[in-house]
């Protein structure tokens, strides 16, 4: 009775490396497409964004009738207009609403470029301290940058982010799946070895 990790019902890399590989591969294809095409993928994003809104709001506003004795009912309710009002304004108008996730993604990178840069100085001697401490810099550059060419970057920069993002996750998965590919050809037995050895 074999234990080896490919045994039906657990997933092994090295069963499933083709798989891996190949959604990997579609996400490099997706990331490219945004690349090329940012405005597209960032109108797409913004559509995306406002129907969830709508979405959530009205399972907001579904909560609050049924939920009528609860004291959060009518902050339910407030929550479920101000969500629909956003995502119906972000489906009549994406333009402003790649504006409004441009501005989103600025303070997040001066957030997280801050907190990064706060980080390195408490690690005074542990290893890994000007990783970090470059990554707090470019964030904060890529804050600089955006704002400084706002509000003509909110064209591109959503869709470019995203298309990066899925590009280099692709990557990695493409990969990982090769890397799980060699293990198997590793693991495998040679052809011309005997069948009862």
């Amino acid at each position: 009775m074999s234990t080896a990790p490919s045994e039906a019902g657990t997933y092994s890399l090295q069963k499933g490396w083709r798989t891996l590989a190949l959604a990997g591969g579609v996400l490099v294809l997706l990331g490219l497409l945004a690349m090329l095409l940012p405005f597209a993928m960032g109108l797409a994003i913004t559509y995306l964004v406002g129907a969830l809104l709508v979405v959530g709001g009205i399972v907001h506003a579904g909560h609050a009738v049924t939920a009528r004795g609860w004291r959060g009912s009518l902050w339910q309710l407030t929550l479920a207009v101000v969500s629909i009002v956003a995502g119906i304004a972000l489906l009549v108008n994406p333009v402003l609403g790649l504006l409004s996730l441009t501005i989103l993604v600025i303070a997040y990178l001066l957030v997280e470029g801050l907190a990064e840069l706060g980080v390195s100085l408490r690690m005074a001697g542990e290893p890994g301290r000007g990783w970090i401490a470059a990554s707090g810099v470019i964030s904060l550059v890529l804050a600089g940058l955006l704002w400084a060419g706002f509000p003509a970057d909110a064209a591109w920069a959503i869709g470019l982010l995203v298309g990066i993002s899925l590009f280099t996750t692709g990557l990695s998965m493409v990969a990982v799946a090769y890397g799980g590919r060699r293990i198997d050809e590793d693991v495998a037995p040679p052809a011309t070895e005997p069948r009862g050895a």
